[in-house]
């Protein structure tokens, strides 16, 4: 049992790995609504994910529990030992894959934001942001 949820994890991180790489390539290509139509597939991955890890999070607990005296490295067996290691070795990428994703959308964020600034600049009047008259190259005719 602990072996197919560990199998069923590592394809859950696989798709979620894979659904991050379309992304930065839609980014790069400023394709945005591809990538707001995979968030929800990327939020089930995710459930999915979490759900799976309980599940191994308990089959260990119990693994545990049936031979306390024994350590966790002696009560799994190779091929566990080798998915854990896999399981591991899919959530430091899947990390590594978001943080690039996660640069490039702030760097997409500034420049949009720079130049909605440059279109309608904003004036601070308290904690509040307005439009002020001296739009640079927006003019507005009735």
């Amino acid at each position: 049992m602990l072996s197919f949820q560990l199998d069923n994890a590592i394809k859950d991180l696989d798709k979620l790995i894979h659904l991050s790489l379309e992304d930065i390539d839609d980014i790069k290509e400023a394709k945005h609504n591809p990538q707001f139509d995979r968030l929800a597939l990327k939020e089930e991955k995710i459930k999915s994910f979490e759900h799976k890890k309980a599940m191994i999070d308990h089959e260990i607990s119990k693994l545990m529990t049936l031979e306390p005296t024994k350590p966790l490295a002696e009560l799994l067996g190779d091929e566990e030992h080798k998915q854990l290691e896999n399981l591991k070795n899919h959530l430091s990428k899947l990390r590594e894959v978001n943080q690039q994703y996660a640069k490039m959308v702030l760097s997409v964020g500034a420049f949009y934001n720079s130049l909605l600034e440059k279109i309608l600049p904003t004036q601070m009047q308290g904690y509040n942001s307005v439009i002020s008259k001296e739009a640079s190259f927006l003019e507005v005719r009735v």
